[in-house]
């Protein structure tokens, strides 16, 4: 079961709850910084760890498991950090409400389902979801590493800050779609009475 896709899995399954622990421990910017690196680095393993249990023919329920686990959990945690330093902002506070409120969704359609589950695959739709959520995410901790040093002028960190926020957007409506995607595709099977 530790193959190397699995454990890289595993790797950014402890690096979710790691982000929050940089901030516990380091001052700003250093926390930032390390969130940063931390958060891109777990991203990249969603790709290679994927790439590496087909390319190997290493797929495994576990693995199966494990990698939207490890995505919710990055995810939602690093939004947590995140809508927490902006000040509850509310351009960021609506966009990571609605990305989590659909994880939840999801993963209670998923569990209800049971069995009848693999009728919700992950899509092409979702894995861009994914990306787009990443990539929004680690810019809005760029932002912040950038607010304090000193080379950066306030323009910079200023436009950092609005990429990040219309990404974190994207990222929210995409978030929906798949949503409601899935939403559709297991409308069938919560028709009927409980057994």
């Amino acid at each position: 079961m530790l193959t190397v896709p699995n454990i890289l899995t595993i790797l950014r399954l402890a690096a979710a709850p790691g982000v929050v622990i940089m901030f516990l421990y380091f001052n700003r910017p250093a926390a930032d910084w390390f969130a940063l690196i931390l958060f891109v680095a777990a991203a990249l393993t969603d790709f290679i760890d994927g790439y590496l249990a087909r390319r190997w023919k290493q797929e495994s329920k576990l693995g199966a498991m494990l990698d939207p686990i490890a995505d919710k959990a990055m995810v939602v945690i690093a939004l947590l950090v995140i809508t927490g330093f902006s000040g509850m902002d509310p351009w960021i506070l609506l966009p990571a409400t609605m990305i989590m409120f659909r994880e939840v969704f999801v993963s209670g359609l998923r569990e209800f389902l049971g069995d009848t589950a693999g009728t919700l695959k992950v899509t092409q739709l979702a894995k861009w979801k994914t990306t787009a959520q990443m990539v929004a995410i680690a810019i809005l901790f760029a932002k912040g590493a950038f607010q304090h040093y000193a080379g950066v002028d306030a323009l910079s960190t200023f436009v950092t800050w609005w990429v990040g926020i219309v990404g974190l957007w994207i990222a929210a409506f995409l978030t929906l779609m798949t949503g409601w995607d899935y939403f559709q595709k297991a409308r069938p099977f919560l028709k009927g009475p409980t057994a």
